[in-house]
C-alpha cells in the first residue's frame, strides 16, 4: 500500500500527487470513474511513476495503511471511505490543506461564499499583480492551489477561491486576508442543511486574521455585529448603512475608506472605473479594494487594475452583438440568486435560457424576475420539465422546451426580434453536468454558437 493515496483524478489531484511525490511520498492516484480522458492521464502520470487506479476506491482492509489521504474538491467528504479512514486514524485532508502546508510562509487572501467568489477573486488578483506583485489567482478558478506550491518561483501573495468543499477538507488553513462575499442557500445536496453550509463557509472567517465581509448580502448583515465584530464591512449604500465603525462604502459615485473608527474617510477611486454592470458587482468592487487596501496596495495600482479589469469569463460576459441584440454568457450562474442577478444586471425586455441539472433551492426571486424582465425562456436540459412546471404554477406561460443549446440559440435569435428584445441572456440557474463537463463547457458551447450564428 502507498504511503499516501490522492483520490480524485481531476486538476487539483493531480497537482497534488505530484507535490507528494516533489516531497519524496510514495503516491497513488485513485478514481472511481474511468474514461478515454483519464485513461489518457493515467498513461501520462506512469511516465512519472505515480500510478493511477481507475474505476477504483482505495482499500482500507489491508493490513498496510495509507500514512496519508488527500481529497479532490469535487470527492464528498462523507463518502464511506473518507468516513472509514478517519475512524482508523488515518490522516485526511483536502487538496488545499496540503497546498497550504507547503504555502503558509506565504501571505493568503482566501475568497469565499455563494456567488460573486470568482470575479472579487479575479479582480483582487488583478489589483495585486498591477502593484507589481507575484499574486496567483488559484483554488476554484485558476491555477490548483498544489500547482502554485510546485512553482519555482514562489509567489509573493496567494488569491484563493475557496469553495466549501475546499474549506470543509482544510484543517489547519489560516489566511492573513478572509473574504465573504454572500450566503445564500446552495450545494444543500452535499452539506445537507444551511446551517452545515453556514458554519463550513465561517470556519474560513474565523481563521482569518483579517475579515471582509459583505454588508448588503441579507445573511451576513443579519448575523453582523454579534457574530463578527472586529470584522471590516462593505456597503454600496453610503456610510449610515456601514456596520460597524469601520469598512468600505460607496458615497458619490467614489468608493470610500475608513479603517478604524478615529480614521478619517478616504477616496479610493471612482465606482465608474469599473466596466462591470450591476450593483453586485459594486459590492464586489468594494471587496477587492477592501483586500487590497489591507494588504498594502497603493491607490494608483488599485486604479489602474480596475480600470482595466475586462471581467470574467462566463458571468455575464459579453459574446457578441447582432442586429442590435446583445448575446450575454452568464454560465457561471448555476443557482437561483446568481441567474436572479443575471436578470437585475440587463436590459429587458430579455430572452433568457435557462435549464441544466438543477440546484435545491428558494427559486421566488428568480420567478419573480423572470416574470419582470423575460420576454420569453428556452429552456434546456434536465430541468426542464420541473422550470416549465413552476413557471406555469406562478403564471408564466411564455416559455418553449427547447432541450439543447444547439436548438436554443438560433430560436433565442429569432424571438429577440419578435419580441424586440435588447437581450438574449444564458443564465441556467443550474449546474451544467447533465449536458456538459463543468459550467466553462458549457458556456464555450453558447459563445460557439452565438459566433456561428452571427457569421452564418
Amino acid at each position: 500500500m502507498p504511503e499516501a493515496v490522492v483520490i480524485g483524478l481531476g486538476k487539483s489531484g493531480i497537482a497534488a500527487a505530484r507535490l507528494l511525490k516533489q516531497e519524496g511520498w510514495e503516491v497513488e492516484l485513485s478514481d472511481h470513474n474511468t474514461s478515454p480522458h483519464l485513461l489518457e492521464q493515467q498513461q501520462e502520470l506512469a511516465k512519472e511513476q505515480i500510478p493511477v487506479k481507475l474505476g477504483n476506491t482505495p482499500d482500507l482492509e489491508s493490513e498496510i495503511l495509507p500514512q496519508l489521504i488527500v481529497v479532490s474538491p469535487g470527492v464528498p467528504w462523507d463518502i464511506p471511505i473518507l468516513v472509514k479512514a478517519r475512524e482508523l486514524g488515518i490522516e485526511t485532508i483536502g487538496e488545499i490543506e496540503l497546498a497550504w502546508r507547503h504555502l503558509q510562509n506565504i501571505p493568503w487572501v482566501a475568497i469565499t461564499g455563494t456567488n460573486g467568489k470568482t470575479t472579487t477573486t479575479s479582480l483582487t488578483a488583478a489589483i495585486f499583480q498591477a502593484a507589481g506583485l507575484n499574486a496567483p489567482a488559484c483554488g476554484n478558478i485558476g491555477l490548483a492551489a498544489c500547482e502554485v506550491a510546485l512553482s519555482v518561483q514562489k509567489p509573493d501573495w496567494i488569491i484563493g477561491e475557496l469553495s466549501s468543499y475546499q474549506i470543509e477538507s482544510s484543517v489547519t488553513l489560516s489566511p492573513p486576508i478572509g473574504i465573504w462575499t454572500t450566503f445564500t442557500p446552495d450545494h444543500l445536496a452535499r452539506h445537507k442543511t444551511l446551517e452545515n453550509y453556514y458554519n463550513i463557509k465561517a470556519k474560513l472567517l474565523n481563521n482569518s486574521h483579517l475579515q471582509i465581509f459583505n454588508g448588503d448580502d441579507i445573511y451576513l448583515n443579519e448575523v453582523g455585529l454579534n457574530h463578527w465584530h472586529n470584522a471590516y464591512w462593505t456597503t454600496v449604500k453610503g456610510p449610515d448603512f456601514l456596520i460597524g465603525e469601520k469598512g468600505f462604502y460607496i458615497e458619490n459615485g467614489w468608493v470610500i475608506e475608513k479603517l478604524s473608527a478615529t480614521s478619517t474617510s478616504q477616496p479610493i477611486l471612482e465606482v465608474s472605473a469599473l466596466r462591470m454592470v450591476g450593483e453586485h458587482n459594486q459590492q464586489n468592487l468594494l471587496m477587492s479594494v477592501a483586500a487590497a487596501r489591507l494588504g498594502g496596495i497603493n491607490i494608483e495600482a488599485i486604479s489602474h487594475a480596475v480600470h482595466e479589469f475586462p471581467g470574467v469569463t462566463h458571468r455575464l460576459e459579453h459574446i457578441c452583438t447582432w442586429e442590435g441584440i446583445d448575446f450575454i454568457n452568464d454560465s457561471k450562474a448555476t443557482n437561483y440568486d446568481a441567474a436572479e442577478v443575471g436578470l437585475a444586471s440587463v436590459k429587458s425586455p430579455v430572452i433568457l435560457i435557462a435549464g441544466g441539472e438543477a440546484k435545491a433551492g428558494d427559486d421566488t426571486g428568480w420567478l419573480n424576475k423572470i416574470q419582470a424582465k423575460a420576454a420569453t425562456v428556452l429552456l434546456i436540459g434536465n430541468a426542464a420539465p420541473t422550470f416549465a412546471q413552476r413557471l406555469e404554477e406562478v403564471g408564466y406561460t411564455n416559455f418553449e422546451i427547447i432541450e439543447t443549446m444547439a436548438k436554443a440559440v438560433p430560436k433565442s435569435a429569432e424571438l429577440a426580434k419578435q419580441y424586440q428584445a435588447s437581450v438574449v441572456l444564458l443564465s441556467p440557474a443550474c449546474a451544467s453536468f447533465d449536458q456538459y463537463r463543468n459550467f466553462e463547457a458549457r458556456g464555450e458551447d453558447f459563445r460557439q454558437l452565438c459566433l456561428n450564428w452571427v457569421e452564418s
